[in-house]
């Protein structure tokens, strides 16, 4: 397992060490002891989610103001176009944001800490997608920014407008969501 450095330093791409012949693959998706290395502290995972979606669907852009969550997601069938926004006010890339596809070809898995708004859309047919994070879910601290916000003019790369849910049609604009300090 490797990291690989983002535009945004705190953002980090992990690269499974793959082992694959004509009979498939293996790899080892999480080691603590290595992940805490790659990253520079050692982390608590309290939560594993699974989520299928269809093409074009779009999920984002989330985040918890209180706790907040890192969270080390991953593809495991199909496609995303995967989308990470530095929220944290006092930060030198305040309202930047990294885009990487990430797919079951790939394997690729991007760390996410907290601080960050997060997003995907899906590219294949359907894709799986799965991410632990180092905090267990509140809904009542969690929070969206609209994934067409202008001032973060991220591409996500659509032909058609995507199918989102209610919740995510009610995000906030980027300079009216509650950020991070």
């Amino acid at each position: 397992m490797k990291a690989i450095q983002t535009a945004i330093p705190d953002l980090l791409i992990i690269e499974p060490k793959v082992f694959g012949d004509d009979r498939g693959f293996f790899f080892e998706s999480f080691n603590r002891r290595r992940f805490a290395e790659l990253v520079g502290r050692d982390l608590d995972f309290v939560q594993d989610n699974h989520s299928r979606s269809v093409k074009n669907v779009l999920r984002g852009l989330h985040y918890q103001i209180q706790h907040p969550q890192g969270k080390l997601v991953r593809v495991t069938q199909g496609a995303v176009l995967d989308i990470a926004v530095d929220i944290r006010k006092g930060s030198r890339t305040f309202g930047k944001h990294v885009a990487l596809e990430l797919s079951a070809e790939n394997k690729r898995m991007l760390w996410i800490p907290d601080g960050f708004a997060h997003g995907f859309v899906v590219l294949s047919d359907s894709a799986e997608f799965l991410y632990k994070t180092t905090d267990y879910w509140f809904p009542e601290h969690e929070r969206c920014i609209r994934w067409d916000d202008p001032t973060l003019a991220i591409d996500w790369r659509l032909q058609t407008p995507p199918a989102i849910s209610a919740k995510d049609a009610q995000g906030k604009w980027f300079t009216e969501a509650e950020l991070f300090s």
